[in-house]
């Protein structure tokens, strides 16, 4: 008999060749509300994705005709738009590291716990509401290519529920970018938890993480929920993940692993549904061989890497930010908006800001300060050049050795070219007097984005 469909509800397709698994998954869909069509491998599924549009993929990880991968891959290359979780083996870690690298949603450990699958249903099919990344609101501003490769990774991330690891230096907005994420996901209306794991007394972890009840410990006067219950539904942040001690790294990975959390003084777990984000200004991979760093932890959190670009890699996305932040620092004091004199400019491009975009700020709210005419001077910004070694950081009248000075030079004046054409690079060639391929080949050489 034909199955009736309702246009109005969401479509899965859940693919696996166990058919008791597939129709335990089916009758629980249904119940959900949910249209469900079943494949039995690979070659039905690819070919039942190419007749039909849905909303949802479940699928097992290893079928007689082939893997889950197969499918996630045949999904991205006709650019369907179907979010897809895996099912993988109890334990077979690496297979749901490996799908969630290759664009997997989410996965699910076999035995199937109905619980979580409801759970991952209703996250999955909430990216029907995601939030778009509007441009003048978001809060990592630059069209430099390497923010703009940030952003465009930051919308893929937002579909999927893998956890991520932010790398980058102390200031270049860590934390945005999980907001970002975040904010950006089907997650976006439930918490987003941030925290910074390096200012926790070892002896407070446990607690704080995971909560505790009444009486677990002296001084525990009343239930209390930690970290992971007041992000459940949403995402949990842990800046400076590397100052985790080693004893807080193995309860924190089963946390991971399982899914639940029992809290101190409690004999039940309680199933939580929360993202990891993590991040760090170290390098997590040299502490793990310096031992600082579990190992197994580390694969769970760097499903994938996000590398936030340091601000003295931006090129001339320094101006675009710096006129940000100068205009959000006014408006706060109740001040005019002053601009930025010639020398200013110069100076903001010279600099090699070692802070990133929180040395910017504070650079620009003293500048505000000091500034007393209608204009912030290079003189205001107090940005002290001649203690970075870098060619950036000396001065053009320094013309030894030669070819450093040559360097400076024209790097100063393909700068004033691209700020006078606003950053138009076949304009500021036709007033160098320069072709298009020369410009860029300069660019390149010189290191400006």
């Amino acid at each position: 008999m034909a199955k009736k469909i309702n246009k109005n509800s969401k479509r899965v397709l859940v693919v696996d060749d166990e058919h008791d698994l597939a129709e335990l998954l089916e009758l629980t869909l249904i119940k959900m509300g949910l249209d469900v069509d079943c494949a039995y491998g690979v070659q039905d599924a690819c070919a039942r994705l190419d007749r039909a549009a849905y909303d949802l993929c479940l699928t097992d990880m290893r079928m007689p005709d082939g893997e889950g991968l197969e499918i996630i891959r045949h999904i991205q290359a006709k650019g369907m738009d179907v979010p897809v979780a895996v099912i993988t083996a109890y334990g077979s870690t690496d297979n749901a590291v490996a799908a969630l690298k290759a664009g997997a949603f989410d996965y699910l450990a076999k035995p199937v716990a109905l619980d979580q699958l409801r759970l991952l249903v209703k996250s999955a099919l909430a990216l029907d509401d995601m939030l778009v990344l509007d441009v003048s609101d978001r809060p990592l501003l630059g069209e430099s290519a390497a923010m703009q490769h940030t952003l465009e990774l930051i919308s893929k991330l937002a579909k999927s529920q893998a956890p991520v690891y932010v790398t980058g230096e102390s200031g270049s907005g860590k934390e945005r970018a999980a907001r970002l994420i975040h904010g950006s996901s089907s997650r976006a209306k439930q918490p987003f938890v941030a925290v910074n794991c390096g200012a926790i007394p070892e002896n407070l972890m446990e607690s704080e993480f995971f909560g505790h009840k009444k009486g677990a410990f002296t001084g525990a006067n009343e239930d209390r929920d930690g970290f992971f219950h007041a992000a459940n539904g949403g995402t949990l942040f842990l800046d400076e993940v590397a100052d985790l001690p080693l004893a807080m790294q193995v309860k924190l990975l089963r946390v991971i692993q399982e899914r639940k959390v029992r809290k101190l003084g409690a004999t039940a777990e309680d199933a939580l549904d929360v993202r990891i984000i993590s991040a760090t200004h170290q390098s997590l991979s040299q502490c793990v061989e310096a031992g600082r760093f579990r190992q197994d932890l580390y694969y769970r959190l760097n499903v994938i890497e996000l590398r936030m670009p340091a601000l003295r890699e931006m090129g001339s996305d320094v101006l675009v930010i710096a006129r940000h932040v100068l205009a959000r620092v006014a408006k706060l004091n109740g001040q005019k908006l002053p601009d930025f004199a010639a020398d200013a400019l110069t100076a903001l491009q010279r600099y090699d800001f070692p802070g990133n975009v929180r040395e910017l700020e504070n650079v620009l709210e003293r500048a505000l300060a000091l500034a007393d005419g209608c204009a912030i001077t290079a003189a205001d910004l107090q940005l002290s050049l001649s203690d970075h070694e870098d060619e950036e950081g000396l001065d053009l009248g320094e013309k030894f050795p030669l070819q450093d000075y040559l360097d400076r030079v024209e790097k100063q004046a393909i700068l004033e070219a691209l700020e006078k054409t606003r950053f138009n690079r076949t304009q500021a060639a036709k007033i160098l007097g320069l072709t298009f391929r020369s410009l860029r080949y300069r660019l390149d050489r010189l290191g400006i984005q």
